[in-house]
């Protein structure tokens, strides 16, 4: 079969099982248009308000589902304005494929219209990226594409098509997507029976969960290996739901802003087994902060192996497949001692319960969790707003929590929640964020309200950028440098002027109605809730301090 290249690119993402793809038309990509058109019937575009808003969508898609999210732009300005997307989900590991046209290939280098290398600009924040230059390899790069983004340690592929490429015919012949494999033939046996022997020595054993977890599907055995050896569990701000929030073993995420609990509690075990995650600044970057332990370091890539910290053992393989290759040979344990000090340290609160009539974050979660439906997906913006979702939500499933962990990209949140609810229609999408975060891409309310999206669009209101404020606040002496906002935006009109339901929240008993209201309706909803501008997300651990020096509110 005769095709053009536009044709060969359209059904080549059909073979590969897509049905979904978020972008915005332009002249390098107006052929591509064109044949979305033709397979209407086959696959069906979201058109966002901003190329940055698409990129993030295919995102938040590819977090709920697994998948591979598949976003679109023109050349020049829609190719840059998708880079912020691209980067954030390389570095939290997200599958995904970015398509961009170019200018025709007899214009390139020449500073033509709307001309940018963007296989150069993306280079650092891609797994892989292609510029197309002949037409009879272009069905190969894209099914190539889709295998680089969900191989191993996933991430995202760029395609840059020039538009005379998008134009020329070739020969089309249905292609197989490859297959995604599980990476085990990097697991050694003399590895694996060495962490036996270690977690089988354990008295105090510790583990610490990442994103990893998610990406393996390997929430049941990680569970499994903790119950096994009754070891207490943290996890990473990206491992959040990896195990369910009220499991006797789970501390709360460990770091930065981690709970007493964690930090304290990696401070103090023998053996700390890190599962799919990586050694982060803002979990644990500092070998003394783990003195006492014997370190095992579990991983698909071999390039996080001691890139920060030193191992004692790694293991480099699909987490999955390498825990179910320990399960059956670990010994069961008690560890009931260590257990009772986890738990006396899980008792110990960091912040002051509200009291009267203050609205707080925490009492806003409190309501939440108690009209939990059991279907909701959060999403975050980037800040206090997003500590506080991963501290006081009760999530009990893995891919509800859906968030910019690495690249910390304000302005994700509701893209990525657009994504989510297109992924898993059965669900409620929350996105929750600051009001800062929220004006970046609110635009992004509009496509919501086009496609009858039922998100809740929740911004803790404070009139101030509140995490940088914070630091100002603690180690900049109140020197609050261009941290206060107080715009005269009214939250609700904008709501409703996009033709979605506004509602503000001033008083703490017009909240559990309005989330009534807001989880029951089938369109998209905004709430203003009012928070104090010195609302602070503590427990928090100051910039390169050891993790159990802990600053708690009454500290201050």
């Amino acid at each position: 079969m005769i095709l053009t290249g536009s044709d060969i690119v359209i059904q080549s993402i059909i073979d590969e099982g897509v049905d979904l793809v978020f972008g915005y038309p332009g002249g390098q990509v107006i052929n591509l248009y064109d044949s979305l058109y033709k397979y209407k019937d086959q696959i069906k575009h979201v058109l966002t308000c901003h190329e940055q808003g698409a990129s993030h969508a295919a995102d938040g898609y590819a977090r709920a589902t697994g998948k591979v999210g598949v976003c679109i732009a023109t050349s020049g300005p829609g190719a840059t304005n998708l880079v912020t997307g691209i980067a954030t989900a390389y570095m939290d590991s997200i599958p995904l494929v970015a398509i961009t046209g170019n200018v025709p290939m007899n214009l390139l280098g020449k500073d033509s219209f709307q001309e940018v290398d963007i296989t150069g600009i993306t280079m650092p924040i891609t797994k892989h990226n292609y510029i197309v230059k002949d037409i009879s390899k272009l069905q190969a790069v894209i099914n190539e594409a889709f295998y680089i983004a969900k191989e191993g340690r996933p991430g995202p592929v760029l395609i840059d098509i020039p538009k005379n490429i998008q134009i020329e015919k070739t020969e089309y012949k249905k292609i197989k997507p490859w297959k995604i494999e599980r990476k085990e033939f990097t697991i050694r046996d003399k590895k694996i029976q060495e962490a036996i022997e270690l977690i089988n020595n354990a008295k105090n054993p510790f583990i610490y969960v990442g994103g990893g977890a998610i990406a393996a599907d390997a929430s049941e055995e990680v569970i499994a290996l903790a119950e096994k050896i009754n070891s207490p569990i943290c996890n990473s701000l990206m491992a959040r739901g990896v195990i369910p929030s009220d499991h006797e073993l789970y501390t709360g995420m460990i770091g930065m802003h981690g709970t007493k609990a964690s930090n304290i509690s990696a401070t103090k075990c023998d053996l700390f087994m890190a599962l799919g995650a990586r050694f982060s600044d803002r979990v644990i970057t500092n070998r003394e902060n783990l003195s006492n332990a014997k370190i095992i370091h579990i991983d698909v890539d071999a390039a996080e192996i001691n890139k920060n910290i030193k191992v004692d053992l790694s293991i480099i393989g699909d987490l999955k497949s390498v825990l179910q290759r320990l399960l059956p040979n670990v010994n069961e344990a008690k560890n009931q001692e260590w257990l009772d000090s986890m738990k006396n340290l899980k008792s110990l609160s960091a912040y002051k319960k509200s009291k009267g009539e203050e609205l707080t974050p925490e009492y806003f979660f409190e309501e939440l969790n108690s009209l939990d439906p059991g279907n909701l997906i959060i999403s975050t913006e980037v800040g206090q707003h997003q500590m506080w979702t991963a501290q006081h939500y009760h999530f009990k499933k893995p891919r509800t929590f859906i968030t910019s962990g690495g690249l910390g990209t304000m302005g994700f949140g509701l893209g990525a929640a657009i994504g989510a609810q297109f992924a898993r229609p059965e669900c409620k999408v929350i996105n929750i964020a600051g009001d800062g975060s929220f004006m970046m891409n609110c635009q992004e309310i509009a496509t919501a309200v086009q496609n009858k999206l039922p998100i809740v669009q929740v911004i803790m209101n404070n009139n101030v950028l509140g995490m940088v404020r914070q630091w100002q606040t603690l180690f900049f002496e109140g020197r609050y440098s261009n941290t206060t906002l107080d715009r005269q935006t009214d939250l609700v009109k904008l709501a409703e002027a996009f033709g979605a339901k506004g509602y503000r929240v001033n008083k703490k008993q017009e909240l559990r109605g309005i989330l009534k209201e807001a989880l029951a309706s089938k369109t998209p909803v905004l709430i203003d809730y009012r928070i104090d501008n010195n609302k602070k997300v503590f427990p928090m651990v100051a910039p390169g301090a050891p993790i159990n020096q802990i600053i708690c509110e009454e500290d201050l």
